[in-house]
């Protein structure tokens, strides 16, 4: 199948490459962004040219096709969020106009659609806010976020040195102003920095910018003379390479 139904469809697409290849997409998502997510998918059709907003309640391929017709739902369907995330619209025949009035007007207004974050709603692997994903992030097993991980979330392994930072922070008993206020090559810095690239895999330019220790070229370097000191020269290493932190 992957073979044969792969070739055809590039001849049909005139096309190359894969077909079936990667991790499905499977976003998680806060309560607060249900709705533009919803507003998203339903405008789908209108972006792709296949029916325009007026007429949206006839494109069957499309929830919304079942929210402006209550009989054709399926049981397990529930329409509320949408509602809710154009102004509370009640589930009548009013409220579902006035939603298609909400969408006909959304697809016009590009800075709405920016603010709800349209053109990266395909993206990542939550939508949220950071503290909602940092909770999300708390609940996941490590099996399970290396696996997110893998899927090319980028956005989570951020987080992750984030939390590596803050354990480094506490542990030298460091703030943030600590880091303005400090040199670029301060022992402690230098330390902290190590550490992030060694535990968490943090890029150098990441920790270049979140310690205020200047080009990237330049962590690297005194990261890299650090690991040639003996065992003992700098107590913040000693403090963050021993203690539990976990």
């Amino acid at each position: 199948m992957q073979s044969t139904f792969a070739n055809r469809f590039n001849r049909f697409r005139k096309s190359n490459g894969h077909v079936f290849q990667g991790r499905y997409k499977a976003i998680l998502l806060d309560y607060d962004v249900v709705g533009s997510v919803c507003h998203y998918i339903h405008l789908n059709p209108v972006r792709a040219g296949l029916v325009d907003v007026a007429r949206l309640q006839r494109y069957k391929d499309s929830s919304f096709f079942q929210l402006w017709h209550p009989r054709q739902r399926w049981e397990y369907g529930n329409f509320q969020s949408c509602l809710e995330g154009a102004g509370g619209l009640a589930d009548n025949a009013k409220g579902r106009k006035l939603y298609r009035d909400y969408l006909s007007w959304l697809s016009s207004e590009a800075s709405q659609q920016k603010r709800m974050g349209f053109e990266k709603m395909s993206r990542g692997w939550a939508k949220g806010s950071k503290a909602f994903k940092k909770a999300v992030m708390r609940d996941l097993g490590d099996e399970k976020v290396q696996k997110v991980v893998e899927a090319e979330a980028s956005e989570i392994r951020e987080l992750h040195w984030e939390k590596g930072l803050a354990k480094a922070l506490f542990c030298l008993e460091k703030g943030e102003q600590d880091l303005v206020g400090a040199r670029k090559g301060a022992d402690w810095k230098v330390a902290v920095a190590r550490y992030l690239r060694e535990r968490f895999l943090a890029p150098h330019k990441w920790i270049a910018h979140q310690l205020c220790m200047g080009a990237p070229s330049s962590v690297q370097s005194l990261v890299s003379r650090h690991r040639k000191l003996k065992p003992g020269m700098d107590v913040y290493w000693e403090r963050l390479n021993h203690e539990s932190l976990d």
